[in-house]
């Protein structure tokens, strides 16, 4: 069977059946019906030994090579986070994760081809700044990113902080083509991290009621549903975050996954928000919908109103 739904309510796609989803979803992207909810599993497109940490483990690994954390809490990068923090200082860690993440990674035909989409919002999931880049090719001048910030360096009511291309930091601007949304902050321009346990403890005590999530977001999240590339649900945190971004949203949803190697708190995420798994290889996936060297269709490009698909 090419579509089944499970005994835990997951609905998987594959085969034909996966490859026609892609099809319509590409279609939705290049109308800007469906929001992009990019991962660090893209960064094996290129390389099967991506330059930067593409898991929270790879980050802990990272970390724990310049000092070792507690062999309890070794393989969890919020905790070793903090571990650092509290022994080494905030900017200790921060200089950390700006060297772990400092080498530039090559946006991918993905990457490159949804930088050359009218998307009203992009989420990008990881530290490693690739999206940015791909939109900074491009030379376009209507895209704001919008990047979390540790409120252990802010003053006031501040969740996040807003850049243009250029790295200026702007106002939020609703009137933006596009907003790149960094729920977890990112390397460039300014190096924001929320990466230790204190740094989400104040955020998660208040995105229940969606108060660390942009206002733009919201907005734009409204009308449309999510497609998630190169994510993993297989950790709380990321099924929180996960969870709360999409909250609202009229969907529908989906997920390119390995249905095979689901955990079970994957499963029932993915049941639980309604996300369609589409069974595919992410390579395979990602040359469905952007094949190397595909240019967006005519009337799709950045000062175009786009056309609302409908899945």
């Amino acid at each position: 069977m090419n579509t089944i739904l499970t005994s835990d309510r997951l609905l998987v796609v594959r085969n034909g059946d996966a490859e026609k989803w892609l099809e319509l979803l590409k279609e939705a992207l290049i109308a800007d019906g469906v929001i992009p909810y990019l991962g660090p599993g893209l960064l094996r497109l290129q390389s099967t030994e991506p330059p930067v940490p593409h898991t929270p483990e790879a980050v802990s690994a990272a970390l724990n090579t310049r000092t070792p954390a507690p062999s309890r809490i070794r393989s969890n990068m919020w905790s070793v986070a903090q571990f650092i923090e509290q022994r080494r200082h905030r900017r200790t860690l921060e200089t950390w994760m700006a060297e772990i993440f400092g080498v530039p990674v090559a946006p991918t035909a993905l990457h490159d081809w949804l930088a050359t989409l009218p998307l009203s919002l992009i989420v990008d999931g990881w530290y490693d700044g690739t999206m940015r880049a791909a939109f900074a090719k491009t030379g376009r001048t209507d895209v704001v990113e919008i990047q979390g910030v540790a409120r252990a360096n802010s003053v006031g009511d501040i969740w996040t902080k807003s850049y243009d291309l250029s790295g200026r930091n702007v106002e939020p601007a609703p009137v933006a083509r596009t907003v790149l949304y960094t729920p977890h902050g990112s390397v460039r321009p300014a190096a924001n991290f929320l990466v230790s346990d204190s740094d989400y403890v104040e955020v998660l005590t208040e995105i229940d009621i969606q108060t660390p999530i942009p206002e733009v977001v919201k907005q734009r999240r409204r009308d449309r549903g999510f497609l998630f590339i190169g994510c993993r649900f297989d950790d709380q945190m990321l099924r929180i975050f996960a969870r709360q971004i999409i909250k609202r949203s009229s969907g529908p949803h989906f997920a390119v996954l390995d249905a095979e190697n689901l955990t079970k708190n994957e499963r029932r995420f993915l049941a639980a928000s309604s996300i369609t798994v589409i069974d595919l290889p992410m390579d395979e996936a990602a040359a469905l919908l952007a094949p190397s060297g595909i240019e967006a269709e005519s009337g799709a490009g950045p000062n175009s109103g786009g056309r609302r698909a409908c899945l």
